[in-house]
């Protein structure tokens, strides 16, 4: 096979050798022989990412062609990607893998069978198709004989791009295809980009469906009482909604149509650092076989991880499948949310721990998206940094955030639910100074506003955000519900709620200024203090 001629996708399945859907024990026992990873105490298989230990935004791509030209908000998320370029790349990413033994797994992304979207994983690394496999939609024996993929994820990432010849900003690339149907990723090891590239095909596609996409984690009580959890990694989605007292639907992607919502993946990928079986028990205990683990650090004689060892990187993860929880609802699929919960880590310290939001409050925060983004989710964050991420998930939402604030607005009142705001970030002062939300208190916080124990107590509006705070959440003392209170210097407090509440004004005037239509979403008599 000449380097120069064309090849196909096809030709290189048909070139070399290929597994196809292999089981998780044939995978793992792979990925031990080719040492790309190691057995822990609990039987997950350790691995490692290399240097990249967190997603990589300023590398991801899409192809700017015709089909899409029009409906892609463009601009520093969604960067424009070259066709030809492309077509250059592409080849020298299937010459290089025409080289190699390769790993296939069909499966779907979307547990409803209405809007779900087969696709394909197509991998370098025994270890990334058992990713594949844990965190995507499992077909039965019956799926796959009519599976046709509608898209296909090529990832080789022991290639390394060249800028100056592909067109890249660096040897790393996550570019989707449109027109082709093709993810294609090279030069990372980090198995994350897969699951959210295929995340961000569905934001494209599901909104012409009439379907929001979201990224948040859901859950759903015996009374069949659904609360969704949006927020950006790191911001609690996966840690909350895992509750021993209800069930899991899904831990961070899901679309709401008509008849309700539903689960995208068929797994969890859960940050792993400071983990334990004390806090955090269902999440630690479905670290097992058939669990990767990445860049955790382990003992050499015991293999037993140190989940507070940060020395690889502050995004250790694990992903697993979703049968690992115990009260997992499987398919994926309930009814309306009653309760929405938008989970903000504010790394100021001054937003309260929990607040009730007006339908106009609640498309304004989703519109502005405000949180943290914590340590080692990105490449180069190595401290919480404050940031606005537009519907809480901008890196993965193609189109303009109109489209799915207006799709979340007419949901919220259609079916008339209730929107909190949760800061599951720093109390007593910012960053450095005050200390992380408790645990409990959150968790007990939002069990109060799921069961609606929290609306039989007064709300008073916040002086710097007009947010509405309760007077009173049984299980939480007083004092933190008002972060004013928990403040030593006050004078201190006021102008870091000041300068806060002046950024939340200036994000949304440049959000505006980029999306004038945002303007029309909003109701006149909302406001922001400052």
């Amino acid at each position: 096979m000449k380097k120069n001629s064309g090849i196909s996708l096809e030709e290189v399945l048909n070139s070399t050798k290929v597994y196809h859907n292999l089981s998780v024990p044939e995978l793992v026992e792979i990925a031990i022989k080719r040492k790309e990873g190691r057995l822990t105490n609990t039987g997950a298989l350790l691995v490692t990412t290399g240097k990249y230990t967190g997603r990589s935004p300023n590398d991801k791509y899409i192809v700017y062609d015709p089909s899409v030209a029009e409906s892609i908000a463009w601009g520093n998320v969604n960067q424009p990607f070259d066709q030809e370029k492309f077509v250059i790349l592409y080849q020298d990413v299937l010459h290089y893998l025409s080289e190699k033994e390769l790993f296939v797994f069909d499966g779907f992304a979307g547990a409803d069978e209405l809007f779900r979207l087969p696709i394909s994983v197509i991998n370098e690394f025994a270890w990334h198709n058992l990713f594949a496999h844990q965190l995507f939609i499992r077909p039965t024996p019956e799926d796959l004989t009519p599976h046709k993929a509608q898209f296909t994820i090529v990832s080789a990432p022991g290639f390394k791009a060249s800028p100056d010849l592909h067109g890249t900003k660096s040897e790393t690339f996550i570019i989707i295809n449109y027109e082709k149907q093709i993810v294609l990723i090279g030069g990372t090891e980090y198995a994350g980009e897969m699951k959210k590239s295929i995340f961000s095909v569905m934001n494209t596609l599901l909104p012409e469906k009439n379907v929001l996409p979201m990224h948040c984690s859901a859950n759903i009580g015996k009374d069949k009482d659904v609360a969704l959890f949006f927020g950006l990694s790191g911001t609690g989605k996966t840690t909350l909604s895992a509750d021993p007292n209800r069930f899991l639907i899904g831990d961070d992607e899901h679309g709401w149509c008509d008849a309700g919502i539903f689960n995208m993946e068929g797994g969890c990928y859960a940050k792993c650092i400071h983990l334990n079986a004390e806090s955090e028990p269902q999440i630690f205990h479905s670290i097992r076989f058939g669990a990767v683990l990445e860049n955790a650090v382990v003992s050499e004689i015991t293999r037993e991880p140190d989940y507070d060892d940060n020395s690889l990187t502050e995004n250790t993860r694990t992903a697993y499948p979703i049968e690992h929880i115990e009260n997992a609802i499987i398919p994926g699929v309930a009814g309306h949310p009653r309760v929405i919960i938008f989970l903000t880590a504010d790394a100021f310290g001054v937003l309260p721990p929990i607040s009730r939001l007006t339908k106009e409050q609640a498309m304004y925060h989703f519109l502005s998206g405000y949180t943290s983004k914590l340590a080692g989710t990105e490449r180069g964050v190595t401290k919480p940094v404050a940031t606005f991420s537009t519907c809480f998930g901008a890196p993965f939402l193609p189109l303009r955030p109109s489209v799915y604030a207006e799709l979340l607005g007419k949901k919220i009142e259609e079916h008339q639910a209730n929107v909190y705001l949760v800061n599951t970030g720093w109390s007593g002062g910012p960053y450095g100074v005050g200390k992380r939300m408790n645990l409990e208190y959150t968790r007990t916080m939002i069990t109060a506003a799921i069961t609606g124990e929290l609306e039989k107590f007064a709300f008073e509006p916040d002086p710097f955000f007009g947010l509405l705070v309760p007077q009173f959440c049984p299980g939480v003392p007083r004092e933190i519900l008002n972060p004013r209170n928990t403040w030593e210097n006050t004078r201190a407090y006021d102008e870091q709620a000041d300068e806060l509440a002046a950024r939340f004004i200036i994000n949304f005037e440049q959000l505006a200024s980029h999306n004038p239509e945002v303007k029309d979403l909003m109701m006149k008599d909302f406001t922001i203090t400052t």
